[in-house]
C-alpha cells in the first residue's frame, strides 16, 4: 500500500469505523511479526466485526480506482 493510501485508510478506520489508534497500532505490530493484510488482522483479533471488514474491503476497492 503506497504511504499515501496508507494514511487515507488510517484515517478511514479512525473517522469512518471509530477505531482507536490504540486498536490500530496493536494491529500494526501483529503485522510486523506475522504479515498479511491489515483487515484480515484487524478481524482476526476482533478489532473490527464481519460488517465492518465488508466495508473496509469496499473502501479499498474504491480507493484503488
Amino acid at each position: 500500500m503506497l504511504a499515501a493510501t496508507h494514511s487515507k485508510f488510517i484515517r478511514f478506520l479512525q473517522e469512518e469505523l471509530s477505531l482507536s489508534t490504540s486498536s490500530i497500532a496493536l494491529a500494526l505490530r501483529y503485522r510486523e511479526q506475522n504479515p498479511g493484510p491489515l483487515p484480515m488482522i484487524l478481524w482476526q483479533y476482533g478489532l473490527v466485526t464481519i460488517d465492518q471488514l465488508d466495508r473496509i474491503y469496499s473502501w479499498l476497492e474504491s480507493s484503488d480506482r
